[in-house]
């Protein structure tokens, strides 16, 4: 037997929610039921996970389901998505209120408030998002155990500090559909930011490479020659300028954590009030007592990062119609908005 490892995913320095291994199978393969095969090259595999995982659609051959008697030959190309999360902790419903924009049997769609995490982990143990719609399922589902619940509903995330829309699957199918749109890149996310400075151009594409720093393991940063982190693409695209800060709109291609955040530092614009990349300070523009004034009472206004996820779509997982959804823009970020058009103009007018 032979096969080659193509990829395999480390989902913790990732917005996408999922971890996969694919598998290429090599010349030389005879064939051999896809059910024996895993169990021989997943360790710690069972029959009975494997079983479940081939029936949830979480095993693809050639981009396509198969059933467990599927014969693997030379050339065949098999994705196979886990569900496990690096903090699997026992999930405890919480009865927090949620702002549903969609939800069927399938999947719900959450606009997610600035403060909020989306799932527990160190120094997060309760209060996120996942213990929020853990509570609401069992609403749904009064004889769903705790150990039941599902986790495997996260195919991505966004900060705990980033405001807007988030998906999250309600059965294995749907989730391994959505995190399979996730990897081909083909989920429309759409990003509206307010960042420091003007720009020269009315957009552009960013593609350096993102992963931890290599001193200050909490943060990210960009490696433009690619020798270290996950290759990571945003365009950007001018809406207003405001002089000293700008509002754009942000499109991803990948999902790594901070992408937003850490490329728009690496070009020299930094997210407004971003404490972690130096958003937190002036950074362009002549400093003077009454513009420091004036940005202190900004910060005040939007006392995070202004960065909101206003735009998601994909394709529904079982119509396979394409659905769409957008979010206003929540009030920290219209409001520290209008003051600097207002201060834009008013500057504008004496000029």
């Amino acid at each position: 037997m032979s096969t080659e490892i193509i990829n395999e995913e480390d989902i913790n320095d990732s917005e996408e929610l999922y971890e996969k291994l694919v598998i290429e199978i090599s010349r030389g393969q005879e064939p051999l039921r896809i059910d024996k095969f895993l169990m021989a090259r997943i360790e710690g595999a069972t029959r009975n996970k494997v079983q479940q995982g081939i029936d949830n659609e979480m095993v693809l051959v050639n981009e396509k389901p198969v059933k467990s008697n599927y014969k693997v030959r030379p050339g065949d190309k098999i994705v196979v998505f886990d569900n496990r999360h690096p903090d699997s902790n026992e999930i405890i419903p919480e009865n927090i209120p949620l702002n549903i924009v969609f939800e069927d049997d399938d999947i719900i769609i959450v606009n997610k408030p600035a403060g909020m995490v989306v799932h527990p982990g160190s120094g997060n143990p309760n209060g996120t998002l996942i213990n929020a719609i853990a509570w609401h399922l069992k609403q749904q589902q009064p004889q769903l155990e705790e150990s039941d619940l599902p986790r495997f509903g996260m195919v991505h995330r966004i900060d705990k500090n980033t405001t807007g829309l988030i998906v999250l699957a309600k059965t294995p199918k749907a989730m391994t559909n959505l995190a399979k749109q996730f990897f081909d890149h083909t989920v429309h996310r759409r990003y509206m930011a307010l960042v420091w400075g003007d720009f020269d151009t009315d957009g552009g594409t960013i593609t350096g490479h993102v992963g931890r720093h290599q001193r200050f393991r909490k943060l990210f940063t960009t490696y433009p020659d690619g020798e270290h982190g996950k290759d990571a693409t945003t365009h950007y695209k001018v809406l207003e300028r405001f002089n000293y800060v700008t509002l754009v709109e942000c499109r991803l291609e990948t999902g790594r954590t901070h992408q937003i955040r850490v490329h728009m530092q690496h070009i020299g614009h930094p997210l407004f009030n971003d404490d972690f990349y130096g958003g937190d300070r002036i950074v362009k523009g002549t400093v003077f007592t009454k513009y420091k004034q004036f940005v202190d009472n900004c910060f005040e206004l939007c006392q995070r990062q202004a960065l909101h996820a206003k735009e998601l779509g994909f394709i529904h997982p079982t119509t396979r119609q394409p659905i769409h959804f957008e979010s206003d823009l929540p009030d920290d970020m219209q409001q520290v908005i209008e003051k600097w058009r207002n201060y834009s103009k008013s500057k504008n007018d004496m000029s």
